[in-house]
């Protein structure tokens, strides 16, 4: 046996050991790893405010703690809007089941010849095996219900303390993490980080600005309509619209409608009209103006990284797609050297040639022959001069 032989088996049985306990640790610690990601981008969004606070002579850990604030009573009120929508609208169902379901019981009395009582039904329903099955079930499944909830709780206050560490001590972690590389490094690492910081700032700034647009607007609707909870549904279709990618936009009409359905069924038409034509008008008119100095990249590549990111993360990689991308996209953008077009690649489609098609300088090759580097440029760039 070569000496050599044992010494490779013991080193290709450590590695092996190494790698399934690094991957162990890997899917055991993914949770913590996501909500870090998500701590590390909120912090990215808040550095701005809180970088400008303490330049004011405010002390940082102040300034993220009154930005935090601001966020939290901002959700807050929020939730208690939307709550109130929802707990009216429970409070009218529960209240006007029983007229529901007389119109129902007359309608199939009429229809099918039948002699159906409310009283009877709701006996044989109180009685069913199936109802009761249910009320069991409902009752083992609150305790998971329970833990779903603190097990979120949890969650958001793990995201809520590591972005205020991100945010309180940025400064303290880039020279940390420049400490440990070289000069020649370090500068591009604090250009990648002030590059993130902006871009991330930048795609909040605007899809907050273009949120409260939008609530302004359909509120006008929906007070013009005598929509009920009007203030709270503006509200809901602003955020929702904005800040949750690819289905907002359904999502938030959906809600309008169905309370709007419920005062008139034209108005509910109505609501869906005006959430079509304000969607293009945001697409093509106000989007490409406010998001252009902050998170400009082509509709395309922001969809396919909304659907590469939920594909990853999940609803955590569809919010923070679109900021790393156009991190990644300015990043590049920086290092990435570009070349003028030549003249001969220039050069639209008919221009300066004989009536023969030939290059009337004797230099440049017959547009027709797909081989030559100035035909192809010509066909990729149309009309470009």
């Amino acid at each position: 046996m070569p000496r050599w032989l044992p010494r490779a088996v013991i080193l290709v049985l450590a590695l092996v050991a190494c790698f399934q306990l690094g991957s162990w640790a890997f899917h055991q610690l993914i949770g913590l790893l996501v909500n870090i990601l998500i701590a590390f981008f909120l912090a990215l969004a808040v550095e701005p405010a809180v970088s400008r606070m303490a330049a004011r002579g405010m002390r940082r850990g102040l300034a993220t703690f009154l930005v935090f604030l601001g966020v939290f009573v901002a959700g807050a009120g929020f939730v208690a809007l939307l709550g109130s929508i929802l707990a009216g609208q429970i409070v009218d169902m529960v209240e006007g089941f029983p007229r529901y379901l007389d119109s129902v019981i007359r309608t199939v009395n009429t229809t099918f010849h039948t002699d159906l009582s409310r009283l009877e039904i709701q006996d044989s329903l109180l009685h069913s095996d199936w109802l009761q099955k249910y009320v069991r079930n409902s009752a083992s499944g609150v305790l998971d219900v329970s833990a779903t909830v603190l097990g979120g709780l949890f969650k958001l206050l793990t995201v809520g303390l590591f972005s205020f560490y991100f945010a309180a001590d940025g400064p303290r972690l880039r020279r940390a993490l420049c400490s440990v590389l070289p000069p020649a490094k370090q500068s591009e690492v604090l250009r990648a980080w002030e590059i993130a910081v902006a871009k991330t700032g930048g795609y909040l700034y605007s899809r907050g600005l273009m949120a409260l647009i939008s609530g302004i607007a359909h509120y006008v609707v929906f007070a013009v309509l005598n929509v009920p909870y009007a203030p709270a549904l503006a509200v809901w279709v602003g955020l929702v619209s904005q800040f949750v990618p690819t289905i907002g936009t359904y999502l938030a009409g959906a809600l309008p409608m169905l309370i709007a359905f419920t005062v008139d069924p034209w108005y509910a038409l109505y609501v869906l009209g005006f959430v079509v034509i304000y969607q293009q008008f945001e697409n093509y008119v106000l989007q490409p103006k406010l998001t252009a100095k902050t998170v400009d990249i082509h509709p395309a590549v922001a969809f396919g990284s909304v659907i590469a990111g939920t594909a990853l993360l999940g609803a955590v990689g569809a919010l923070i797609a679109i900021p790393a991308v156009a991190t990644l996209q300015a990043f590049l953008g920086a290092y990435v050297k570009r070349y003028e077009v030549t003249e001969g690649a220039d050069t639209s489609d008919g221009g300066g040639r004989d009536g023969g098609g030939r290059a009337d300088d004797g230099g440049r090759a017959d547009d027709g022959d797909p081989a030559t580097p100035g035909s192809s440029l010509r066909r990729l760039l149309p009309g470009r001069r």
